[in-house]
């Protein structure tokens, strides 16, 4: 089915209002492209939208909705779910408060709601502020990444990228690596792939050390590349971690299953940084987030790069929709 024929309603959490994630969602929004790929609609704050509007030049025009079937789908009316969560007096710019954390805890959790209950097909989180989280308590609203369970997944043109594990230390990582580990991570990645459009999934696996010659190597992560093909999948290696990421750019493989945080981070931001975004495997729909913060910094200049939030917002309709990657614009 095409981008044509079917566009899955997606549904993107603005962000921390303080920080970029309006401006840059309103950006991505405007551009036409995210109507492309899917129906959207925001979740958050319309004040928060009015003023990154404003802020970035945009001459669209921000509108509440209550229902999906009010959504207009036009590129020029930027419609949003506000169920008043924050009050407009709380938006500081360029600075963390508990109010704005809170209320990204709400959206998150308003985002998910509607994802389970049916009626979004996608969510995308736009860059939120774990400090202001924190302050509200509420950042275990993020969802996590826990091994075995759910993987960090990042897309930056030809070159993807899953996780076997995210924040941890190398030597945790050591510990933790198992055959049935590295297996079920790889069948996993081969069931969303198909589940996204790739039919016949061709996955390499990273190795750990230096020429994927090691302990981990013969006691993980070759058996349980072993286990996933018995069970199907299109898996190769463990290859050197030092030609690998190459050899996806290039077309060998579909994606690129690494061991570590940086280990894939490295390779994806050296790529091609910008245009980058993430998708976190294991809630039971699409979702997906961007690899920025708030930036504080330049908030409210009008100068944020939204090619992160673009991608994202694309993709997650592409994927939703079982039509694959999308294209670059």
């Amino acid at each position: 089915m095409s981008e044509s024929t079917y566009r899955p309603l997606v549904g993107t959490v603005i962000g921390d209002p303080c920080g970029i994630g309006p401006e840059v969602v309103a950006k991505a929004w405007c551009s036409g492209g995210v109507h492309q790929c899917s129906r959207p609609v925001l979740i958050g704050s319309r004040i928060a939208m009015e003023q990154a509007v404003r802020s970035a030049g945009l001459s669209a025009q921000v509108r509440v909705v209550t229902s999906v079937a009010e959504l207009s789908d036009s590129p020029e009316v930027i419609e949003i779910v506000d169920s008043g969560a924050l009050d407009a007096s709380d938006i500081i710019l360029g600075r963390d408060n508990a109010a704005c954390g809170r209320a990204s805890g709400v959206w998150l959790d308003e985002a998910d709601r509607l994802a389970r209950e049916g009626v979004l097909a996608a969510t995308v989180m736009g860059p939120i502020s774990t400090g202001a989280m924190k302050m509200a308590g509420v950042l275990d609203k993020v969802v996590k990444v826990t091994p075995g369970e759910s993987y960090l997944f990042l897309v930056s043109g030809p070159l993807r990228v899953s996780h076997v594990t995210d924040h941890m230390s190398l030597r945790q990582v050591c510990e933790l690596l198992s055959e049935e580990l590295v297996a079920q991570s790889l069948v996993t990645l081969d069931e969303r792939l198909r589940a996204w459009g790739i039919k016949a999934p061709r996955i390499g696996v990273a190795g750990l050390n230096p020429h994927a010659m090691g302990e981990e190597e013969e006691r993980a992560i070759a058996p349980g590349v072993r286990r996933a093909v018995a069970m199907g999948v299109d898996a190769e290696g463990p290859v050197s971690p030092d030609a690998i990421f190459r050899q996806c750019i290039e077309g060998r493989y579909d994606a690129v299953l690494a061991m570590y945080h940086d280990q894939g981070h490295i390779a994806i931001k050296t790529w091609g940084f910008s245009g980058n975004s993430a998708v976190i495997i294991g809630p039971p729909y699409v979702h997906l987030s961007v690899a920025h913060g708030t930036a504080y910094d330049i908030v409210g200049k009008g100068i944020a790069d939204h090619r992160m939030m673009l991608s994202a917002m694309r993709t997650a309709g592409s994927l939703a929709a079982g039509t694959g990657f999308p294209k670059e614009l």
